[in-house]
Parts: structure tokens; sequence; C-alpha cells
């Protein structure tokens, strides 16, 4: 076992980078959806998807199911009606056909869709499936096992061992994908004498960005053996045809070298898909060949999505929990803030309840130079920088972070007691509240040494590492992680705070004006009657400019110009709809989302018109985010609806999605139509502002096959959080 700091790590991978000469992103560029060949235990069949005339074919076709295959009718060929069968919808995994009993045995029949082609896997079986009332009665004992685990670490300990007796596979292991990408192994179940990878770290590298896309398309993947001959398409000209859905794709040469030198001769992986994002997967290993037949997979599938399930309901459970704890420390804080007249007095008879409500080891008071103190702190010198610092930095934002001296250097001379800091700002009080957490290091064990994961020879052709011996990377500098939780609840102390502060100068107020009590009712008045006036004169100001667009609409004989007019007064409603509910609630610095996004898509419905609101349809999410991104999604909300209503369905009314969800830190939201899907590449106004706006947002934005339609997905982070 080689033993190595986070410094030493970091230099060692700075210089493979340098002096190797290698793209370690060559991996992530590989095409590995269109590899022009199959596994060979398995055959393809590509027909045209008109004709249904075979055009194409890999495998032992004429040895194992017909001589004269190419050219022949796909639906006499195998002994179906294929044209009756793509009438319907193929989901995700394939359609299913009926067996078909070849020169060699038995097949079973797998179609799918790829472009103009239809793809048929067969793969033979040689015993028959088992039956679906023994399935199920596997698969019910399994999933009641899920139910009765206590933690996380539980469920997937007992996810291992069914797992492993569902494949008979010699070791599973269920695998989770981290924040940084890299994956780390759960749990794990294998037969005696193998080595284990329990708790060991992968890098991201081991599992490249367009692998996990197919897992997520492909739920089950399986290699019976890695010493295969690839089974090319042919004739040639279809080597760049998509298999991406197909199970039997042959595998990246790179990954069958990583899997020999982990000394596997069969694997397979049965995805775990979370809320339409891959959470981990199931990895199967076994010392000699061995595949998993359709049936286990299917049932393997099923199993991960009732594993996925009972994954959601217990990570819910833990915040659930996370926030009833919090809740209850803040109820026991808050009510004692209006007891003591200055914010100092207060925090210091609240000091130990503070700190330990967000489990800090540490806590501080910063008002000017004042500085007090409680538990594990850095020097009060040391604390006076770093709210200086902080202040600099994020301003009256709320600033959390795990590893204070990436981002503050001189902060590394106390990091034994100060590597995490949350601080929060009092505005009103001149004041900052700081949390410190002392440094955890951390030994994070990998299999095998990641930054030996390519040849140190600039010629030599991209490879795997060949050690897999547990390898110790001491990680240094950081702390527990400030979850979102806590976050939140140091927002709603400081709202609290304000709160407080308010109150207490109202008291003061009514202590020093009695006798200008009456005055001071006729400044409210006034005062409100300001805001209603600033409100109602926006709100004019914005219904004027609608108005006059409006009428250069109706004057203009050029319809593309009245399209940009209506496109125009759209993106203006999305912004008046944000003014009246700032001036409606009491919060003015966020906004629940998903209201926003209701009542924008009702204006949206209105000005489309009822045909289109028939077919608008709303699973939003509620999520409270800060006003200014509230605005900039409602803009690219807006202008996904405009393109679907002008392009999914050639201007006539069609089904519209409009969904918002939550994953961890970050929200998605969702545009589908069932329309025509995407077609052409050029941008044009409405594009470029829209992609400005998600880059401002420091999000992405996808565009997928909502088979039919397009899907369009845009993620951004919630907040702002270090």
């Amino acid at each position: 076992m080689t033993t190595l700091t986070d410094a030493d790590t970091a230099a060692l991978d700075l210089a493979q980078r340098q002096d190797s000469g290698l793209d370690l992103t060559a991996c992530d560029r590989e095409p590995i959806h269109i590899p022009g060949a199959i596994q060979p235990h398995g055959l393809l069949l590509v027909a045209d998807a008109e004709s249904l005339a075979i055009v194409a074919g890999a495998g032992d076709i004429e040895r194992r199911l017909s001589p004269e295959w190419l050219g022949a009718d796909l639906s006499r060929l195998i002994a179906q009606d294929v044209r009756s069968l793509l009438a319907d919808e193929i989901p995700l995994g394939g359609l299913i056909g009926e067996p078909v009993v070849g020169l060699t045995g038995r097949f079973e029949v797998t179609l799918h869709r790829a472009g103009d082609h239809v793809l048929v896997e067969l793969e033979q079986v040689d015993v028959a499936p088992v039956t679906a009332a023994y399935m199920l009665g596997r698969l019910n004992a399994m999933a009641a096992t899920f139910e009765r685990a206590t933690d996380l670490n539980a469920l997937c300990a007992r996810a291992a061992i069914a797992f492993r007796q569902l494949t008979g596979f010699d070791r599973v292991m269920v695998y989770r994908f981290l924040d940084d990408e890299a994956g780390r192994v759960m749990a794990e179940d294998k037969v005696d004498g193998l080595g284990t990878f329990l708790h060991h770290h992968f890098p991201a590298s081991d599992i490249p960005k367009q692998a996990r896309v197919l897992y997520v398309r492909n739920r089950t993947r399986t290699i019976p053996t890695i010493s295969y001959t690839p089974a090319v398409l042919r004739p040639a000209g279809f080597e760049s045809i998509d298999l991406s859905d197909v199970a039997l794709r042959s595998v990246s040469p790179i990954h069958l070298r990583y899997l020999a030198n982990m000394g596997v001769a069969a694997s397979a992986s049965i995805s775990i898909v979370k809320d339409g994002v891959l959470w981990g997967m199931i990895a199967c290993h076994h010392g000699s060949p061995r595949g998993l037949t359709p049936d286990i997979r299917a049932a393997s599938a099923t199993l991960a999505s009732g594993l996925a399930r009972q994954i959601r309901a217990k990570e819910e459970a833990e915040i659930y929990r996370e926030r009833l704890r919090l809740r209850g420390a803040e109820d026991a804080v808050i009510p004692k803030l209006a007891t003591e007249p200055a914010p100092r007095r207060t925090v210091a008879a609240l000091r130990d309840d503070l700190r330990r409500m967000l489990d800090g080891d540490g806590f501080a008071f910063v008002q000017g130079t004042v500085v007090d103190t409680g538990g594990v702190c850095p020097a009060k010198d040391d604390i006076r920088d770093l709210a200086a610092w902080v202040s600099a930095r994020s301003g009256i934002d709320t600033f959390a972070t795990h590893e204070l001296p990436v981002l503050f250097p001189r902060a590394d001379t106390y990091r034994t007691c100060a590597s995490g800091v949350l601080a929060l700002p009092l505005i009103d009080e001149g004041a900052m509240l700081l949390w410190f957490r002392a440094e955890q290091a951390e030994e994070v064990e990998w299999a095998g040494n990641p930054h030996k994961a390519v040849a140190l020879d600039p010629t030599a052709a991209l490879t795997p590492r060949a050690s897999f011996e547990s390898w110790t990377q001491v990680v240094s500098g950081r702390s527990r992680c400030w979850t979102l939780e806590e976050v939140e609840a140091a927002h709603r102390l400081r709202r609290a705070f304000h709160d407080a502060h308010i109150n207490q100068r109202l008291r003061l107020l009514n202590a020093d004006l009695q006798r200008t009590l009456a005055d001071k009712d006729v400044l409210i008045a006034q005062k409100d009657v300001l805001m209603k006036e600033v409100n109602h004169r926006v709100q004019n100001s914005l219904q004027l400019v609608a108005a006059f667009l409006a009428l250069q609409a109706k004057a203009s004989d050029d319809a593309k110009v009245k399209e940009h007019l209506a496109e125009a007064q759209a993106r203006l409603s999305a912004v008046a709809l944000v003014h009246r509910r700032l001036y409606r609630d009491d919060q003015v610095e966020s906004v629940d989302l998903s209201r926003y996004l209701e009542e924008l898509a009702g204006d949206m419905k209105t000005s489309l018109g009822a045909d289109w609101a028939a077919h608008m349809r709303l699973d939003l999410a509620p999520i409270l985010v800060p006003t200014d991104r509230a605005v900039n999604i409602g803009l690219v909300l807006t202008e996904l609806v405009i393109n679907a209503s002008k392009y999914a369905y050639g201007g006539r009314p069609g089904p519209i999605l409009i969904a918002l969800e939550q994953y961890r830190n970050r929200l998605r939201l969702i545009v589908a139509d069932e329309g025509s899907g995407k077609v052409g590449t050029r941008e044009g106004f409405g594009s470029r502002m829209m992609n400005a706006i998600v880059a401002g947002l420091s999000g992405t934005i996808e565009h997928d096959d909502n088979m039919p339609g397009l899907r369009v997905i845009m993620t951004t982070p919630i907040g702002d959080v270090v």
C-alpha cells in the first residue's frame, strides 16, 4: 500500500500531464456508440425502416440463422410481423419480439430504431426462461429485504447480496457516483478468496462521460467474455450506424484492457437511475466467462428500479431527519433573540446553542474590531482577517466552504481548527457570524493509483492503469461538508436576526415616539402609498410597452415582424409577472419558482389560445430560488415554449410538458413536446439570448430525443454555495 499527501498527489498529476503529452480527455471522446461491430455471442440484423429489407448484419448469421439473409424481408426471416410491432412506441431497452428458432437453436429477439434503420438483436438461449410467477416471487422477496434496510449503507449491502444471488457472478459491487464524478464502492458481495474493493474510490476517468449517457439509455450491459473477436457489420458502409441502444454492442478496447488488468474474465452492469440521473451502478465481475440471459437482465433492471426508489426514500428520510433536527435547534434559539436589545449580548448568551445548531467545532461573532468566540477557533486577528475577506468576496450573501485553504491560502496556517467555515453576514447590525469546522484529514482509498491511468510514453496508445492494488491518498485541508439544509437553516437564522432587529427597533420607536404615534402612522401610510405608486407606475410602464408592441404588430403587414413582436410581448410578460409577485409577497429576495412558472404558464396559455392551453401540462416541484434567477429562468421557459409552439407541430396545437425538479443542489427545467423533433442548426435571436441567459446562470442546456419530439433540459444551480 502506498500513501501520499494531497500535495504530493497534485504535483504527481501535474507532472504526468506535462511529461506524457497525452490528452487525458481522449476517453471522453471515444465514439463507443458507433463501434461498427458487436460481441459475437449474438447476431445483429440491420433493415431499411421503409422496406424492411435487410441491408447489413453482424455475427455468424449464415451458420446460426439463415444462409440467405442479405436482402431478405425482415418479417419473413424472423417469422413475425415487424411492421405491426413498430407501429407501437419502442420502449426504453427495445421492443421484445417473439422468439425465433434458427439453425443452431432458439433466439430471443429485441428490436430498436436507429434513424432510417431497424436494428434486430438475436441472442441464443440454451434453456427456457424462468416463469414470470417464479421470477416475480424472487423479485418480491428481494424487494422486501430492501424495504427493511434501516439506512442507505444497509440498503446497498442488501442490494449487493440480492444481485449476486440473481446473477451468479463471483463479485457484485454497488457503485455510487460522487459529486466530483468519481465513484465509490458502497457495498460488495463476493466469493471467498477474492480481494475486496469495499469503500474503494475509482477516478471519474474510469467511466467516461459518453459511457454514463449510454448507461442511462441501456440499463443493463453484459460482456460474457473479454477474450472475443468483434463481429463487424457487413457489408462495408454501415460502420457508422448508431448502436447506442444495442445490448450486443462491441466494447471499447480500453475497457476490455481495464477489465483484464483487474483480472476479470466476464462482467455485467446494471444501472441505478434515480430521477432520470445515473446515481450509480451494480457492477458484476466473474473470473471465467459468464453471461446474463435476457430474462435475468430484464429482472435485474426491474430490481434496480426498485432499488432506486428505495434509495430515494432513504435519502429523503435522511434529509427530513436533518431538517427536523435543525428546526428543533431553531425553535430553541430563535425565541431567545428577542430577549436582548443588542446582538452582541444576544450572541454571547446563545453562543453554545448557535454553535451546536449548525454542528460547528467553533463559533465567532465579529462586529468591527470586536470578536467573541466559543469552541475551537483561530486567533482573533485571523478571524478579523477572514471576516474582511468573506465580506469582500461574498458581500451580503451567505458563504460556505469545506476547503477554506484552497480558496483563502492564508487560512492554511490555522486549517487544523478551521478548514471549513460558514459565514453569515448580519447586514442590519454590521456584524458577521462564523461557524468553524476543524480539519478532518481523510484517507481516500483508491482501487489503484488513479494518476497511473495513462502511460508516460508520449508515443504509446492510451491505456488504463495496470494495477488495482489498494492505494491511499491523504486528503487534508478539508472539513465535513456543509449540507444544503444547514445553509438553508443559516438563511432562516439571518432572517430571524433581521426580524429581531426590526422588532427591537420598533419597540424603541414605540417608547420614544409615544407622543408622535399619529405622525408615525401617517408616515407608514405614506410609505405604503409610495410603494403602491411605484408598483403602479412600473406596471403601467410595462403595460404601455406591451401595448406599443401590440399596436406595432397590428400595423405591420410582415408576418415575421408580427411573430417577433409577439415573442417580445411574451418575454415582457415573464418579467412583469415576477414584478407583480415581488409586491405581493412578503419575501422579495426569493420566490417559489413553481408558483412563478405556473402563473407564467397561465399567461402563455392565455396568449397562445384555448387550443394550446388544452395541450399544456405542468409537473412542477416547489423550489425556492433568488428572484433574479427566477426572472432568467422564466425567460428561458418563455423562449422554450415559444419555440415548441412555432416548430414542434408546424404551428398547430400539440402536447407540451413543462416540468421542474430538484436534484441535490441543482434544478432541472424540462420542456418536452411530441412533435417533429429538432430540425436544422440555425440559431435565431431568441436562441442566442436563451444560451446567454443559461450561461449567466452557470447552467447547461441539452436537447434530447423525446421519442417522439424534442426534450429540452436546462440544468442550473439553485443558489450560490461554494
